[in-house]
């Protein structure tokens, strides 16, 4: 049973537990493919309405486990052959598959998030961070460059020469440096609790607008005003006047004077999320 990655929901919340922490949770394929599972099975839950992704033990993720990759030669090459598919594979998977998920993921980082691991935090939608833990984009040390969707990524967040700096150095940098560059969202003392808060304040508001709230920003970022604005149209036509936005709009309204004295109202609530 591969364990690796452990997936827990309660109530509305998934929590995704990075679990190899004798190897600062290094990715190793059973690893890899855990989380592709992860990603598989939370993105067709509809109850859900926030994942956090988080590492047992000392880091979040160290990155790549090189050397239990060497230690398999035969499925280390042909895990290599992806990279000649004309399509998005399994290693680029690992931090972007978040993006396909329609609740908003968010990482918990602590310790070394180095390569595969800040690739990963990456992916998120938003990243708490703790002040001692320390980021890298390490793929330089091994004569390699990112290739986890680390790129893709990246532009979202910093300048080309950052990037740049980043990538051919392969320094390792500390929490406060990367949040001055905007590679982290939050520093916290206790990024665990912040990152709670922060789920249950956006489940007060109707799972369909979060959804579409979030692929909205993905696709309109980085093109032309007449395709984001086209796609403001078009992700608004498919919630608006629907059962969950009706219930937003009712929270919104005061309570109703025509409730019996002493009687609370009772508040509607939001259904499953529909996108």
């Amino acid at each position: 049973m591969n364990t690796s990655v452990v997936v827990t929901i309660e109530g509305e919340l998934a929590m995704v537990t990075l679990n190899r922490p004798a190897s600062h949770n290094g990715m190793d394929f059973p690893m890899l493919s855990a989380m592709l599972a992860a990603q598989s099975q939370l993105r067709r839950n509809r109850s859900i309405r926030a994942v956090i992704l988080r590492g047992e033990g000392p880091s979040f993720c160290a990155g790549m486990d090189f050397k239990a990759a060497m230690k398999q030669p035969s499925r280390t090459a042909i895990k290599a052959l992806q990279l000649f598919l004309p399509w998005t594979n399994q290693f680029q998977r690992w931090s972007m598959g978040w993006r396909r998920v329609g609740v908003p993921v968010i990482a918990v980082m602590h310790g070394n998030c180095f390569g595969a691991g800040l690739q990963l935090a990456l992916g998120a939608d938003i990243r708490f961070c703790h002040p001692d833990a320390k980021v890298s984009l390490m793929e330089a040390k091994w004569g390699l460059v990112p290739d986890m969707g680390g790129i893709c990524l990246l532009r979202e967040l910093v300048p080309m020469d950052v990037a740049k700096e980043l990538t051919l150095t392969g320094r390792v940098i500390g929490a406060q440096e990367a949040f001055s560059m905007g590679l982290i969202t939050h520093l916290s003392d206790d990024p665990m609790a912040d990152a709670l808060k922060l789920a249950a304040e956006i489940a007060s508001r109707s799972p369909d607008s979060v959804a579409a709230g979030k692929f909205l920003i993905q696709q309109a970022w980085r093109v032309g005003d007449y395709a984001a604005l086209r796609a403001e149209r078009l992700w608004q036509r498919r919630i608006i006047g629907r059962s969950n936005q009706r219930v937003a709009i009712a929270l919104q309204k005061p309570n109703s004077s025509e409730a019996n004295p002493g009687e609370t109202p009772q508040q509607p609530g939001f259904g499953p999320r529909r996108l």
